[in-house]
């Protein structure tokens, strides 16, 4: 296959697809041929012989703006996953990837307890970049999307190495107005209790575990344990979290462990950490794995080491 063949795609030439994309994400021809250093003029007729070549026009034009058609608006979507792709395959092959920590992370963890934290991470290793997706899933390492993940459960996998983030106390947490009315646990019974949906500790746990009848329903519910805690913050009720994820807002003084010390809390381990053994970046992943052990090592606020209470969810 010589070179015009490898630079062509059903008769279409890269170098105008390239300009398409340009065009098409500023929205002005102007503003294209600025970035690809051609003129206006050039990426005009790019365009045009772009469109003859498909038998089909890309864009609506007026005096002053560019539309994408519907064609357009198609070939854009396919034209942007395919660069998007591209860059991906070139990222992995280049020097630069050796500075680049590709992260995944359960979304209260890397709300509540890694962005606050990775300013720190980075001055500590100049140069490096970190880039950071958050979502319920798992990372998928097989893809090499990412390099390492923080996970909510415990993952499996044969060709992973896991590492638990450490032990993490769960305690019924209520603004500081909220929490002049509970004085014992069946004050709770006449507060909004607020559920994570996504939590392997509830409040049915906790109740259990403090010998109480767990009420029939809660009057708040979310899927994510960031959004309970600023719920809580906020004073709309009780939620029951982790005192890991909560500790910026427990340090503020947002948020109070009204029965602290009176009650049974559960422990159990929530978070891991986890990473392919054979990853290209076992390096850079050690040195994040060490700095993040380093960071959760201090103690969350509220525990009281006399209760010896550990939940059978883990």
């Amino acid at each position: 296959m010589n070179l015009v063949q490898h630079a062509m795609l059903n008769g279409v030439s890269l170098s105008s697809i390239r300009t398409f994309e340009a065009a098409a994400r500023h929205g002005t021809f102007r503003a294209a041929a600025s970035e690809l250093n051609l003129s206006p003029s050039a990426v005009s007729h790019a365009i045009v012989k772009l469109e003859r070549d498909l038998g089909t026009p890309l864009f609506d034009r007026s005096a002053r703006t560019i539309r994408l058609t519907g064609d357009g608006e198609i070939l854009m979507r396919h034209v942007s996953a395919a660069f998007e792709e591209l860059r991906r395959g070139v990222e992995s092959v280049s020097a630069r990837r050796s500075r680049l920590l590709r992260l995944h992370s359960a979304p209260s963890f890397a709300a509540q307890i890694l962005s606050p934290r990775l300013p720190t991470f980075l001055a500590a290793h100049p140069g490096l970049e970190v880039r950071l997706a958050a979502s319920t899933e798992y990372a998928r390492f097989t893809d090499g999307e990412f390099d390492a993940d923080i996970v909510y459960g415990k993952p499996v996998g044969e060709h992973l190495t896991v590492e638990p983030l450490g032990e993490e106390l769960v305690t019924p947490l209520c603004s500081p107005e909220v929490a002049e009315g509970i004085r014992v646990p069946s004050d709770l019974l006449q507060r909004i209790l607020i559920r994570s949906d996504n939590k392997r500790l509830r409040w049915p746990d906790w109740f259990v575990a403090n010998g109480l009848a767990a009420p029939s329903t809660q009057a708040m519910s979310f899927d994510r344990s960031f959004l309970a805690i600023a719920a809580a913050a906020d004073g709309l009720g009780v939620a029951l979290e982790s005192t890991r994820l909560a500790q910026r807002e427990i340090l503020a003084g947002k948020l109070v462990a009204p029965l602290a010390g009176r009650t049974r809390d559960l422990r159990y381990v929530g978070h891991y950490l986890c990473y392919p053994k054979s990853g290209s970046q076992r390096r850079l992943v050690g040195a994040f794995a060490e700095w993040l052990r380093e960071e959760l090592n201090a103690p969350a606020p509220f525990i009281d080491d006399t209760d010896e209470f550990v939940s059978s969810h883990g």
